[in-house]
């Protein structure tokens, strides 16, 4: 059974995924283009908004995490910079709503800043699963926090496109200001169910409070993990893998768009996508928990890569629903296990510094997915060959996974203790 404790951790996926769904994915890019940025060259207007708000902001959350992650360890301060993070977010998406037409310079500092917030403090929140839950636990807990994130951010995303499709019902004038309450709505909610997890959740006790800290203690753990073959293993069929799913989520609106699709089919698609993750992922955590996270993983990866070959095969926006359904599917248990399963893979005490690298190679993985999925399209004119590509990530990512020598509680199913 889940306990309150770990219900109250979970609900921070409710919480932040709000961002991702209206903010990141959904409308930001939609207001940037219309009303921030109106009247610089739409290609201008592209490069500002990859370059100085995604980029920018991963840049600095790769740089950040990873140290900040051994400084959580030593002090116990998982709680204080995931709050922290979580501040500087709320503070950042709600500023938007003042920021007037054509100043798109501000928009972009606010945006990075809010999703520096976001990515930022999801490594001292996954690292806070170790405290939470045992071992033999933690698939079905993780799963939770995915299931209640698509969930959530399903539901909120639902009501921002209803704010900004019919604006005058909500009392708002326009739809540009409809996006601009829908940022405050999502910096309320994000706040508002944070609350559980700081007030529920015990912060872990300092490791070795008083002992320096730096770059040189970044480098010993740097050493550890290459040193820890079944954890090296792992990050790098999760480098694979992951950018692949990634690709998968970032590129499927534009993949739509390509195949002449209309705008508000991918907002269904999108909202496919969170309302069936959302069972699936429960599911995913029920399977990592009876068959093993490694198991369900292969399941995912081998599901992911039919869809990637069917999606050669795809002609209807009906056939899109489809492959939005499926990568509802699979999207959140693949996410889940793999968290849980790094955390098993990991010395306890030093949660925070090795989840900090593993958030810090979710974000370089969204480089070379990308990147092959656009140079396969330029040089063939065919969106459906790009996406077919990502076959070989799925492949080599479950290769290098079943490499990965288990412990041996995680071989026989018995929680270490």
């Amino acid at each position: 059974m889940i306990n309150r404790t770990q219900f109250s951790w979970a609900c921070y996926d409710w919480a932040n995924s709000a961002f991702a769904t209206t903010v990141l994915v959904g409308l930001f890019p939609v207001l940037f283009n219309s009303y921030y940025a109106v009247g610089v060259d739409p290609g201008m207007s592209t490069f500002y908004l990859g370059a100085f708000g995604n980029s920018a902001s991963a840049l600095v959350v790769m740089l950040l995490a990873p140290t900040l992650g051994v400084i959580a360890d030593r002090r116990g301060w998982k709680k204080r910079f995931l709050a922290i993070f979580t501040l500087l977010g709320v503070g950042a998406t709600a500023a938007l709503f003042f920021v007037g037409e054509g100043n798109w310079g501000l928009a972009i500092a606010l945006f990075s800043l809010a999703a520096v917030g976001f990515f930022g403090g999801l490594g001292f929140y996954d690292a806070l699963l170790v405290q939470v839950a045992n071992r033999d636990q933690r698939d079905r807990v993780s799963a939770l926090g995915y299931s209640l994130g698509y969930l959530g951010g399903g539901i909120l995303f639902l009501l921002n496109v209803a704010m900004v499709l019919k604006p005058q019902v909500f009392g708002i004038t326009d739809q540009a200001t409809a996006v601009k309450w829908a940022f405050v709505s999502v910096a309320v909610w994000w706040l508002l169910f944070a609350l559980p997890l700081f007030r529920n959740v015990p912060e872990p006790p300092a490791t070795a409070a008083g002992q320096a800290m730096g770059w040189q203690e970044l480098l010993i753990t740097l050493k550890r993990i290459l040193g820890l073959k079944p954890v090296l293993m792992f990050l790098l069929a999760y480098w694979l893998y992951i950018d692949a799913v990634g690709t998968v989520a970032q590129m499927a609106v534009d993949f739509g768009m390509k195949l002449g699709f209309a705008s508000d089919s991918l907002i269904k698609a999108i909202l496919i996508v969170q309302f069936v993750s959302f069972p699936a992922a429960l599911a995913f955590g029920w399977i990592g928990q009876r068959f093993g996270a490694r198991r369900g993983i292969y399941l995912a990866l081998a599901v992911y890569t039919a869809l990637t070959a069917s999606a050669w095969l795809m002609q209807t926006e009906t056939h899109f629903y489809l492959l939005a359904a499926v990568v509802g599917l699979v999207q959140g248990g693949v996410q889940s296990l793999s968290r849980s399963y790094f955390s098993q893979l990991i010395p306890q005490e030093s949660a925070g510094q090795f989840f900090g690298f593993y958030n810090m190679l979710g974000k370089f993985a969204a480089v070379l997915g990308p990147l092959v999925v656009g140079v396969t399209a330029a040089l063939t004119g065919e969106p459906r060959l790009a996406l077919f590509m990502l076959i070989f990530f799925f492949i080599a990512g479950a290769f290098l996974l079943s490499r990965v020598q288990e412990p041996a509680s995680l071989r026989t199913g018995v929680a270490a203790a």
